[in-house]
């Protein structure tokens, strides 16, 4: 019966498990790593982006995402969506296409490839007679013609991917209606631009890599008329109402060519070069767009001159007398225009641009054409990543004084707004209101809403501006001087460049009941703010702690420090530096603890650790933890770490040892190998029952870095007594030691005069001396104690002082649970022993129950070294889930992680993604998007695309359409975008598998 009822208490308890825990990867947060095409359909409202790892990302308004991942390992070269539906098509780099579409389940969208093709040529042509590449999207919505290396181009009706080959256009087939002279000049080499005529959907412009453009007539299969430029062709475009086709070369020129009625050869019009007489680079493409009563907008990337300025990621905007050449940060990708109206065809008004590290939106209809502040991927990654940290439940005050000085920082942006709407966000509002604030390089810290599926920026704080640093503080690179040619106008935000290393933050902690900030950085500097909503000029006061504490024999070989101004600095709305203490020597911070109740702060370095009282301005506590072998301690980040001298030498001292071993237990060695197979063969009996168990041998004490303070923990519980609560400081070091001060604070009325002390009380060395990477103080119920001014604040229960209190030490290696006060062990659970796992990243989160709403539990989430995430029970320690979420190999990816108070997750994915995941069924942010097909537009006579006398495989579109019939029409469409409907003609069809194989349909991530 015992048995029985363990059993029962077990899957009672896995019940439990299962309404609590849940792993769930949501949404990517930040700019796409590596972008490598762009795509954009005006009737769905919605941009697609490729990048170079196969995934395919869908966006339109705030809060609609869609993920896609190819199968291939290959990059994504061009995106295209299906006119007027919600398929696109994709090609990658190993010469496939793939078909994807919007279907709607369960109320919501997902993406999903339903198709993929590759182009095959005849037996025994070479690869570039199939090589893709130039695509168009016939208007039909039917048709996909393909240009190829080989100078062919394909046509393939979709969305089954067959080849409609007596429609294909061979390269035979125009040569024979060029001019000799012109083709025996030149080869025509590769299809580079495909452009359908605007007025006549039956022609298309085919443009060739040498420079010839050939118009072809679908219908009749022929060419009538040819345009033969000289010039090496870059792009193409034909002017909206079908009078002129654009070519833009790879001298840095542009030329308009007229189509009169009648003229079979087109004379070459005078080329324009915008950027000079001297050798231009070329314009990779160009767009010309029509105004209701004004000149055409013209707009093209590329053609600066080569030697002054061929450096420049430039695209130029002509419109009347105004002409811009806008200055991108990075490489341009692509470009489109966004167009006002019902059909999207009217004025332009937003120019969208994708370079490869960031997103630039610019309003085509505001003075001055301003840039459009993005929603949505917004580069992270401006500035590196060197910090992350996460707050929950905002206070609503607090809340609304960040985004207030936020406000006041972006008064450079457009009011317009974000004009890429499509879908609908069919998401919760969020529960409460979360901020994720990254510490960067170039020493600022940037507030983000991590409330919802959207990464949104608040607010930027530099602290550059404390410091006599190399910075320049006034950059005016963003606006051209006066009379300046080419006229450029610098946009973007992404400047990866760091003037002073030592500025970089390193550690974060914000009090979201007090105000108080305080931010670390790399040369020791330690940084105390407090919110302001009106500017101040204030004089930053500071303070030198050295942690050395007088020892002799060590020189710092790294950084000097920075030098804090002396003259007044006016620091605009937001927090604001009221202190800065200087660790010397001047060692990158690794801990930091604010205690905004006792207006304490706790800082540590390789050197040792401190406490800085911020209300009377003076140091309350200095300990030095260097160990007397800890040489690479004195040397700092940015000088070489260990000499290839030092580890040679080691490494024969090691050999020279074993040698010498070997030959001292040469001799009997055959009877002292039998008797240790004898006692191994009678431990490994003796072990059977017993967890397979690996020998951790204790870390010596001479490994480098043995001080370094790894944690600090401010707690009030039991230290000295147990019948007397006192505030402590715990300290966690590199090698495997605990500290415990007791702090005396005086009571509230004498807290600015009388001063603060701090006696030691305890100290703890972990036997296996590994890292100390946590340490959390429980309280009589075996729950963690809350957060300052939290219980004040009637935001939290009251920590329990009658029972016993518990501290719980996380190494590396193992968990284990102390008594209060007397220190003495209660429990452990070890990690490496089972597994060879060490712990990375350790937090406490709540999980409440998906089932009920008032039960929930503490646990301890923690990642290690293997990329799993797991969650222990509190207080007991017992393991709960364990799941796989960052590849092992990413250590960059598991040293930026970042766990919340719900039990969600943040870590860099790539240098500028946060991937989002989360351990709790309650607490879920992930997309939730509808998309609906789109009406098809209507076509006056004049507009409407036809193709007469094409084979009867294809299904052409009519010269005229009744409304029953175009209401027929959307209703099919309809259908086939219906789950339901696709499962029933899937079942009447069971057996035919002639238009997709049945490796064509496969969901992919959504």
């Amino acid at each position: 019966m015992k048995r029985f009822r363990r059993h029962g208490t077990e899957s009672q308890r896995d019940r439990l498990k299962q309404e609590l825990f849940q792993f769930t990867k949501t949404v990517e947060h930040g700019f796409p790593h590596q972008p490598s095409a762009l795509g954009y359909s005006s009737s769905l409202q919605l941009m697609a982006i490729g990048t170079r790892s196969g995934a395919i990302k869908l966006y339109g308004a705030p809060g609609v995402e869609f993920m896609g991942l190819h199968d291939e390992n290959a990059a994504v070269t061009q995106v295209f969506f299906m006119p007027h539906q919600v398929e696109l098509v994709t090609l990658l780099d190993d010469n496939s296409l793939h078909m994807w579409t919007l279907r709607s389940h369960k109320g919501l969208s997902e993406l999903l490839e339903i198709g993929r093709f590759l182009l095959t040529g005849p037996p025994g042509a070479p690869p570039s007679v199939t090589r893709v590449t130039s695509v168009l999207t016939h208007s039909s919505g039917e048709l996909l013609l393909l240009g190829t290396e080989g100078g062919h181009v394909f046509i393939v009706e979709v969305p089954g991917f067959r080849e409609l080959e007596e429609m294909n256009i061979s390269l035979d087939q125009i040569t024979s209606c060029v001019p000799d002279d012109y083709v025996g000049r030149r080869n025509l080499e590769h299809v580079e631009a495909l452009q359908e005529n605007p007025i006549n959907s039956n022609q298309v412009a085919i443009g060739y890599g040498r420079g010839l453009m050939v118009i072809w007539d679908l219908n009749h299969r022929c060419a009538i008329r040819h345009i033969p430029a000289t010039q090496q062709l870059e792009s193409m475009w034909w002017t909206e109402n079908g009078s002129c086709i654009l070519s833009s070369h790879s001298d840095g020129s542009y030329c308009c060519w007229t189509l009169r009625t009648g003229d079979k050869k087109e004379e070459e019009e005078k080329s324009n070069i915008p950027y000079g007489h001297f050798p231009c680079k070329a314009i990779n493409k160009i767009v010309q767009l029509p105004t209701a009563g004004g000149p055409p907008f013209l707009l093209f990337s590329g053609g600066m001159p080569r030697a002054s300025y061929g450096d420049r990621h430039c695209i130029t905007v002509i419109y009347s007398k105004t002409q811009v050449a806008f200055d991108f940060t990075s490489r341009i990708i692509d470009f489109f225009v966004i167009r006002d109206g019902p059909h999207h065809t009217g004025e332009p008004s937003a120019l969208v641009v994708l370079v490869e590290e960031e997103l630039v939106v610019i309003d085509l209809q505001t003075e001055g054409w301003p840039v459009i502040q993005t929603p949505y991927l917004v580069p992270l990654h401006s500035s590196a990543i060197t910090c992350s940290y996460h707050v929950s439940a905002i206070p609503l005050k607090l809340w609304e004084r960040i985004i207030a000085a936020g406000v006041v920082q972006n008064t450079q942006y457009s009011k317009k707004l974000w004009p890429i709407t499509g879908g609908q966000n069919l998401a919760p509002d969020p529960p409460q209101r979360d901020l994720l604030l990254t510490g960067h390089e170039d020493g600022t810290v940037r507030f983000w809403d991590a409330s919802g599926v959207c990464l949104y920026p608040l607010y930027k704080l530099s602290t550059a501006a404390v410091f006599n640093a190399d910075a320049d503080l006034n950059d005016n690179m963003s606006q051209s001087a006066e009379g300046e040619w080419p006229p450029f106008r610098k946009v973007g935000c992404f400047d990866p460049y760091s003037d002073d290393p030592r500025l970089g933050i390193q550690k974060i902690h914000l009090c979201k009941y007090s105000g108080y900030l305080t931010v670390a950085g790399t040369a020791g500097q330690i940084l105390m703010l407090e919110l302001n909503d009106e500017a101040a000029e204030q004089t930053v006061e500071a303070k030198v702690v050295d942690l050395l504490q007088g020892q002799e024999g060590f020189r710092w070989k790294g950084h000097t420090q920075l030098d804090v101004r002396e003259e007044p600095v006016l620091f605009p709305p937001g927090f604001q530096p009221f202190t800065v203490v200087q660790c010397q020597p001047p060692a990158v911070v690794t801990a930091l603890n604010l205690h905004s109740e006792w207006k304490l702060v706790a800082f540590g370095t390789s050197h040792g650790f401190g406490v800085y009282d911020y209300l009377q301005k003076n140091t309350v506590l200095v300990k030095c933890t260097l160990n007397p072998s800890d040489q690479l301690a004195m040397e700092g980040p940015l000088s070489r770490v260990k000499s290839i001298k030092k580890s040679l030498r080691q490494s024969f001292r090691r050999i020279r040892r074993s040698r010498v071993s070997l030959r001292k237990h040469h001799i009997s060695n055959t009877n002292k190998i039998q008797e240790a197979n004898a006692r191994l063969e009678a431990e490994l009996a003796e072990m059977e029952l017993a967890p397979v168990q690996r020998k951790i041998e204790a870390r010596s004490s001479d490994d480098s870095f043995t001080g370094l303070v790894r944690i600090l923990c401010f707690a009030d519980t039991f230290l000295s007594d147990s019948s007397h609560n006192t505030p402590s400081l715990w300290a966690g070091t590199n090698g495997g030691t605990v500290f415990a001060y007791i702090l005396y604070i005086p009571p509230v009325e004498h807290r600015a005069d009388e001063a603060l002390t701090a006696q030691p009380a305890k100290e703890i060395q972990l036997m296996h001396r590994a890292p100390v990477v946590g340490i959390v103080v429980l309280d009589g119920h075996g729950a963690p104690l809350p957060e300052p001014l939290e219980t004040a604040h009637d935001l939290a229960r009251s920590p329990d002082l009658l029972g016993s209190h518990h501290v719980l030490v996380i190494s590396e290696e193992q968990f284990k649970v102390f008594t209060l006060p007397k220190l003495s062990s209660k429990m452990k659970l070890k990690l490496t022993a089972v597994d060879g796992s060490r712990v990375r990243r350790v937090g406490v989160a709540w999980f409440g129950s998906s089932r009920t709403e008032d039960y929930g539990e503490s646990g301890l989430v923690f990642l290690t070294n293997q990329g799993d995430v797991h969650v222990l029970s509190l207080p007991h320690i017992k393991m709960q889930i364990r799941y796989p979420c960052i590849r092992r190999e990413d250590v960059s990816g598991i040293a930026s992680c970042v766990f919340t108070k719900q039990g969600q997750g943040f870590y860099l994915m790539s240098p500028s993604e946060f991937e989002r995941f989360s351990l709790s069924t309650r607490y879920l942010v992930e997309p939730r998007c509808l998309v609906e097909a789109p009406l098809p537009p209507v076509f006056s006579n004049q507009h409407q695309p036809k193709l007469e006398g094409a084979s009867s495989a294809l299904r052409c579109t009519q010269d005229t359409e009744d409304p029953e019939s175009a209401a027929r029409r959307v209703m099919e469409h309809a259908l086939l975008n219906d789950e339901k409907v696709l499962q029933e003609i899937q079942k009447s069809l069971e057996g035919d598998q002639t238009a997709f194989p049945e490796n064509n349909v496969k969901s992919a991530v959504a």
